[in-house]
This record gives structure tokens, sequence and C-alpha cells, in this order.
């Protein structure tokens, strides 16, 4: 197994990320106890042994960069930053990485070096010749104050002379460096107290005085580098190929080699990575700052720390070269529980192999940072991470988290300020008889945006695609969109979802989103006029309640709606019939035709389809339960069409019967016999399963619903996970809570 790779992690609640974690063996019990329960973040009585005038302590998010591979050594790196973008960066960027084989690095031993200043001294070259003659007594003056590390296999290890022009006509300064060894501490303390311990042999070996004695943060003979080579096919994408990614990155880099302006940014993005592992390992990201910055100024002007390149087999090349004296041991780093768990989870043997990680970190960081810079742009993908932060900020409670997100990036004024006007409006609208209801299932506003329907259908699902009959019913949860006009393009926003992309005419877009956008643009003609649309959905995606053709149709409608194109219901239903194809290949036809028209109907299959408009006699009191396990409705699909093709005869009968349910199903509709219905439900669940289209959580939700008073409850949609409704005459808030309490979202809902 990759132990570093943890595909959909970003998706998963706090507490699963852990266990999974611990699943994997980078926790032990004991820090999986103490990572669970909170108990290894700085305590006030703690931090208040750490420094003076301590009133309380500030927390930091702690995460984990996932995909790294070093060496041929998976390794999943902890995090500590609160910068939105660098986590879910650095991850995507190792995963390309590993593709291509992963980082190699290298380092130099941990050298820190001391310096001794000698003033008042006649002649500096004499002194000079004096103290390299003397070398040996000066080290061995020095390890005799620490034999420990020298029995470590560290300690002294050379020494070099430097002359200083003094300024002002004064004598010259000779600088003593005294070269250390400090194997996996960070070592400031040890050398400093070797210079302290050299000097007065210094003094009496030179004639002058010594003044300072301290280390130096430029600690160039602490080297760490790394590299990556990857080849071209891997960094296609966004529109670019992969020749055209690698020259932008090539000539981005070529300007921070020439151009201190451009190279502080360029270092500062290295640095972004570099400062998050430091202070993870309880690193001193000061030291590792300054190094980094008078390293690259070392030259005839300050530069780029990597270097970016072809090679001759037209690969990407990314050098990264930096200083990285770092250390595993001692009591600082000690002295936060966070960190000595950290440390654990890195698994390193040592501070070498910590520091080479850290270069690995920095190269990966500057090729994601730089990678979006030659793409779409570095704004692309942070207006949404932006809007997430500043939500934050303002105080938004997960309850309306989202859509507080989702107005700030729709008012354009992603400020504090503007958060807490909207969260004060949110709260305002939040209604008393909303609390049973589940987070994201807010009530549609459709004065505002174009919208299109979910859909939940109550009798006939995979049946219908093989020409039978299915009752399907809009839902109380729909998607919205809007579209305006752009200066930067065509983009597509979904801010709940994560999509935030911007359409490259002429191009192969991946996923359904953009390849359907692409789809709706031709046909309506729109290709060359830049848009922005927002898409806003209270519907979950890929639960089998027909997200994929809500959000066809609303797009559709906010399209005709800003471009006054005068589209009627009909050809909002046939283009997002075409949606559905890119979607699902094979559908039925009556997800997007619940989306378009928005109200209760049975539905054939054919050409054209049969329609016909039901109306019931009063609404149905349904509950709406969640799996949390998405479910593609194409691969069920698939899969029906597979076990069909193996057994014709056997699967046309099953499908003959949920026909038959649905048309007794319409009877019973019509006589308002609801406990009839629920058991057609039922029988029809029973249909489904055979079809192997239910799962452990449909069924379990299924259980729990027909266990506190439902009448009727079956899996809607494709199955496979999603979503299952459920038919509560009596009592249906008993039933949302049962769900709630088996760990389900849920809500009442009335339909028809």
């Amino acid at each position: 197994m990759d132990q570093s790779r943890f595909p959909g992690f970003y998706k998963l609640s706090v507490p699963e990320r852990v266990n999974l974690v611990r699943e994997r063996g980078m926790l032990s019990r004991e820090d999986f106890q103490t990572l669970s329960s909170g108990a290894h973040t700085l305590t006030v009585a703690r931090a208040d042994k750490m420094i003076e005038n301590v009133i309380g302590v500030m927390g930091l998010p702690l995460g984990l960069g996932l995909n790294f591979l070093i060496n041929g050594k998976d390794h999943v790196v902890p995090l500590v930053v609160e910068e939105p973008s660098i986590v879910a960066a650095l991850s995507s960027a190792a995963k390309l990485v590993r593709a291509a084989g992963g980082f190699t690095t290298r380092s130099t031993d941990p050298i820190l070096i001391g310096q001794v200043q000698i003033v008042d001294i006649d002649n500096s070259a004499t002194a000079q010749n004096a103290l390299l003659q003397r070398k040996q007594e000066i080290l061995n003056l020095a390890n005799s104050l620490h034999p420990n590390m020298v029995a470590r296999g560290g300690g002294a290890r050379d020494i070099e002379v430097r002359i200083h022009p003094a300024a002002d006509g004064r004598r010259d300064m000779v600088v003593l460096h005294l070269l250390v060894n400090t194997c996996d501490a960070m070592g400031a303390n040890m050398v400093n107290t070797m210079c302290e311990g050299v000097a007065p042999l210094v003094e009496g070996i030179t004639g002058g005085k010594v003044f300072l004695r301290i280390l130096s943060n430029l600690t160039d003979r602490a080297l760490v580098w790394a590299k990556a080579v990857i080849p071209i096919s891997l960094l296609a994408g966004k529109g670019y190929d992969g020749e055209q990614v690698r020259d932008g990155i090539i000539l981005a880099n070529d300007l921070a080699v020439c151009d201190p302006y451009r190279a502080a940014t360029h270092n500062k993005g290295i640095m972004n990575g570099v400062d998050a592992v430091a202070l993870a390992t309880g690193n001193d990201w000061r030291a590792l700052e300054a190094a980094a910055h008078a390293y690259a100024a070392r030259g005839a002007h300050y530069s780029s720390l990597t270097r970016w390149y072809k090679d001759d087999q037209g690969n990407l090349v990314g050098n990264i070269e930096m200083p990285m004296k770092v250390g595993t041991v001692g009591g600082n780093l000690q002295s936060n529980a966070t960190v000595a768990l950290n440390l654990r989870m890195l698994k390193v043997a040592n501070a070498r192999e910590l520091a080479e990680i850290m270069g690995a970190v920095g190269l990966a960081q500057n090729f994601s940072a730089l990678r979006a810079l030659v793409t779409d742009g570095i704004q692309q993908g942070h207006m949404t991470l932006h809007a997430r932060s500043v939500a934050i900020s303002a105080g938004a409670t997960p309850e309306i988290f989202e859509t507080v997100v989702e107005r700030l990036l729709d008012s354009g004024e992603i400020k504090v300020w503007k958060a807490k006007e909207i969260i004060a409006e949110v709260k305002t609208q939040v209604q008393p008889e909303a609390k049973t209801v589940a987070h994201g299932f807010e009530p549609l506003d459709e004065a505002e945006y174009a919208t299109g329907y979910g859909k939940a259908i109550l009798l006939g699902e995979h049946a219908v695609v093989y020409g039978r009959h299915a009752i399907a019913v809009p839902v109380p949860m729909a998607i919205r969109a809007r579209a305006e006009e752009s200066n930067d393009g065509t983009q597509l926003i979904i801010p709940r979802w994560g999509v935030e992309s911007r359409l490259h005419p002429g191009t192969k877009h991946p996923g359904s989103f953009l390849q359907s956008l692409e789809l709706i643009l031709h046909k309506l003609e729109l290709t060359d006029r830049p848009l922005r649309i927002q898409v806003y959905p209270s519907l979950p995606r890929a639960n089998g309640l027909g997200g994929s053709a809500a959000l066809a149709v609303a797009v559709i409608r906010a399209l005709d709606r800003h471009c006054e194109l005068g589209l009627t219901d009909q050809q909002v239903c046939e283009l997002s019939y075409e949606c559905e194809r890119v979607a699902h290949g094979t559908p039925s036809g009556i997800d997007n035709t619940v989306a378009t028209y928005g109200q209760p109907l049975l539905f054939q299959r054919g050409e054209p389809p049969v329609i016909e408009p039901l109306h019931f006699a009063k609404p149905l009191p349904m509950v709406i339960g969640l799996s949390g396990v998405e479910s593609l409705t194409a691969k069920t699909v698939g899969r029906v069409r597979e076990a069909w093709q193996r057994n014709k005869k056997l699967y046309e009968r099953i499908f003959d019967e949920i026909d038959s349910l649905a048309m007794q199903g319409i009877k019973a509709l019509e006589a308002w016999d609801l406990a009839q219905f629920g058991e057609l439900m039922n029988i029809c669940q029973g249909q489904l399963n055979a079809l192997q289209v239910s799962s452990w959580e449909l069924e379990e939700m299924i259980q729990v619903a027909r266990a506190n008073g439902a009448v009727g409850a079956k899996l809607t949609g494709g199955g496979g996970g999603g979503a299952m409704i459920a038919l509560c005459p009596d009592d249906p808030a008993r039933v949302v809570r049962a769900l709630q309490q088996a760990g389900y979202q849920a809500m009442e809902s009335s339909i028809g």
C-alpha cells in the first residue's frame, strides 16, 4: 500500500482522518488517543514555562501534506499553517511528482558555524596564519566542552579564518569560524558555548581581543538538495498541453533568477511550505528564513533558490538548493507535545532526513505556485478558499458556513465586515421549523437565480431506462445559478462543491461539469462570450437526487435569462438531456424532465417520451435520508446493463414487475391510499435489491425508517449509496430523529 496516499482524505471529518492515519500505523494508540482528545495542545501552564509574560496560547491548524514519495520512501508531512491553500497545493504537487517517480534528495552533514570576532590586532595576516596553525588545539578545546556530542559522532570539525577590512581607518577584523557538526540537535546553545570556551585561547594566539562569540544563521554548510523530473504528459491540464506548462514554468523561474523583486515572492512561496514543516516539528523557522534569504543573496544579487529547466528528453526538471539546519532532538523540541507527536508521525531517522523532506516540500510548493501562475493564474481556486477563510474570521458557524461563503462570493466583497453582515442576515432568516433540517438543505429563493429542481423517483428507477414507467417528483432542494459578464474568460464556480474552473474553448476538459458547460455554450452559440457562471447547490451531488440534471437546467436557464435567449421549457429540457448523456451515457430522460418542469409526473422513455403530469390530492409526507456515500448513476446503470446483457429474460421480468408496481402506485395515489403506496415502495426496494443496486447504508436507513413508523421506504435514483425516501404519514419528525441518531442526514419533505 502507498502509505502516504489517502484518496478523498479532505472529504472526511477530522475524527475520520485521525482514525485513518492510525489505521495506516502512523499513530500509536497513545498518540491516537492524545490527538483525538485534544490533549496534545499547548496548555497555558506549559506556555508559561516557555516564555515571559504569558497571558494565553494561540492555536494554529495542523494538517497533513499527502502523497510525498522521497528517495523511494512514503512520507505524510505534518504542516502547521493558517494559509488556506498551502496544504492542498503541496499534496497536489506531491501527487504529480509521485507519478513521475517522486523526489530525490541529498544533504551535507548538519554543520553549524560559530563566529568569534577578534579586534585590536596589529597584523591580521599573521593572526590568521597563527590560528590556522593551531587549528587542532582550538578544536580539541571546543570538543572538550561537549564530549557527549563527540561521542555521538559530532563536534567541532574544522575552522576557517576570515579577514574583514575595517571601516573608518581602524584596524582589520579577524573572524574565526568554528564549524560544528551538531548531529540531530539544532545546536545553537552548544555552538555558542564552544565559541565562548575557545575565546581565551584565541586571544592568546592572536594577541587581539575577542568581542562577539555567537553562531551564524547563514547555515551554508548544512545544505539540502531536492530534485524532481516530470514528464510533460503529467503537466497537461486546465486547457494547456504539457509543453506549454513546462515552458511557462521555466520562463517564470527565469524571471526569479534575474530579478530580485520576483525572486523575493518566488522564495517566499518556497518558505510557505518549509516554515509549515518547521513549525510542526518545533524547529526555528526564523533561523531558516534568515538562512534561506541570505543564501539567495550570496551571488551578484538576490535570486531564486530553485532552478527549473528542460532535460534532453524534454522533461521538466526542478532543483532546489538551500540551507536547512534543523533538529530532531533536544528539550525545546520535546517541550510541546504536538511537536513530539508530529516527529513520531514523520518517522524520520535523523535531522538530515528531516532536512531533506523539508527541501522536497519547498520544491513542491514552488512547483505548485509556478504551475498555477502559468496556467490559470494564482487567483483561480484561491477566491473560494479566501472566502472560506474570511467566513471563518467573521464567525460563521457550521450550520450557515457554506451559505455565508456563497453569498460572499456572490457579493464580490470578500471582506470580514461583509461576512459579518451576511451572518447577521442569514441568522434572521433561520426559521424555527427548520431545526430538523439537515445542514445544506436551505429553502429555495427563486427570485434572483435560475433554478433546476432536484428529484426523487418514488417507483420505477432503473426499469425506466428500459422503457418502463416511473413516478418522479421534485424535491425541495434544487440548484440555483446566475450568469454575468466576465473580463477574465468563461468561469464556472461552484463553491460548495469546490469547483472553480476556467473554460478554454477548443480544448478537451476533464470532468462532466466542464464538458457539459462547453456543450451548453456551444449549443447556445455563446462560446466566444466571456461569462462568469456561479452555481449554488442546496442539492447534494452524486446522491441519486438528480444533481447533474438540476445543474444543467439551472445553468441553461441562467444563461437564457442573462443573455435574453428566449428559450422554451422544451428547449431547456432537450439541451439538459444532452448534458445528461455526457454525465451518464444512457440516461432515461426523467431527471432533466423533472429538473425542467418541477412537478410530479409519470414518465416513460421513448421517442418522444411519454410525460404525464400528476396531481396529488395533497402533498406526500416524506423523509429524505442521505447515506453519506456518493454514488455515480452511470456506474450503477452500467452494472445493471451488464447483468441485463448476460440474462435479458430474467432482468426483463424484473423490469416488468417494477413497471407494474409503478402503475399500481398511480392508482394508490389517486385513491390516496398511502398504506398501499408504502407497501409498493417496500416491494420495489426488494426488486432493486435483486438488481444489486442497494448498499448496507441504504438498507440500514430503510430499516430505521420502517421501524420508526414509515409505511414504505426505498432507495431513490441510481442506488449504490446516495439517498433513501420514506413515506411517513404519521410522524415524519420521529423518522428524521431516528435517522440522525443513527448518524445520517435527514429532512422532512412535503412532496407534490
